[in-house]
């Protein structure tokens, strides 16, 4: 297992200032402001759109794609199938966050439907990743009551069998690749009490998709996410001002 916890992200980060990417968000309705601020925070630039008549303009126009099942409904699913289904012919990178894919058959069926269809990169909580890789997980609605490192044999498999790139998040992040596994430490306890940092963390690979591949992507956001929470809990309160403390972290990196 690799461990690139101290290795810098800041090379790809300026290049996503650089070229300030558009990325096409179909996102979690609770988190979209947060989402878009986190982007806009890296240099990257957000279009939360979601409408049928749109999703596949956008997917087709953008340098990535993120598609979070927070708040999947009737009208959201095939607008994110449309989009990923475009994004794949045209080869625009995209990243799936299965939220809560094994909290109801509902989001389960949504949840592998998406998998099929090639994302880039999987972004998951341990729960969610067990989950889609058919595993039997502990879970809370869309909370995680598995930690990280339980999680790391079920994205070997997930990884494996959809043939992409799958990241788990928590205490300590694992990236797989293939056979390859690298570990990223670091952040803070805050984050787990503000909502969106999750999601957040799935745009930031978005953003990184844009300019890297797959698992430098996942490698570089994770890093970034864990590097700026670090900072922001260092000068926080609680949850309200580590939120805003996060955005000017990322800002500052």
């Amino acid at each position: 297992m690799k461990d690139q916890t101290a290795k810098p992200f800041s090379a790809l980060l300026a290049q996503v200032r650089a070229e300030r990417p558009l990325i096409h968000n179909i996102t979690n309705l609770v988190v979209m402001n947060f989402t878009a601020n986190v982007l806009l925070a890296v240099g990257a630039s957000p279009v939360m759109a979601h409408a049928l008549e749109e999703a596949t303009d956008f997917a087709a126009m953008s340098r990535a794609v993120v598609i979070n099942m927070g708040t999947i409904d009737s009208v959201m699913f095939p607008a994110m199938h449309m989009a990923a289904r475009k994004a794949r012919k045209k080869g625009v990178p995209w990243v799936l966050d299965p939220v809560g894919v094994g909290a109801t058959p509902y989001r389960q069926d949504i949840g592998r439907h998406l998998a099929r269809m090639r994302p880039s990169v999987i972004r998951g909580n341990a729960s969610e990743i067990m989950a889609l890789a058919g595993v039997d997980a502990k879970g809370k609605g869309v909370d995680s009551l598995e930690g990280s490192d339980s999680a790391v044999e079920a994205a070997r498999r997930l990884a494996k069998k959809r043939r992409t790139v799958v990241a788990v998040t928590g205490a300590t992040d694992y990236i797989v690749d293939g056979d390859d596994v690298t570990a990223v430490t670091g952040g803070h306890s805050l984050s787990q009490q503000v909502t969106g940092t999750g999601c957040a963390t799935t745009a930031l690979v978005g953003a990184f998709l844009a300019v890297a591949p797959p698992a430098q992507a996942a490698i570089a956001a994770l890093q970034l996410m864990k590097h700026a929470a670090e900072a922001a809990g260092a000068t926080s309160r609680g949850p309200g001002s580590f939120a805003v403390a996060l955005l000017d972290s990322l800002a500052a990196a």
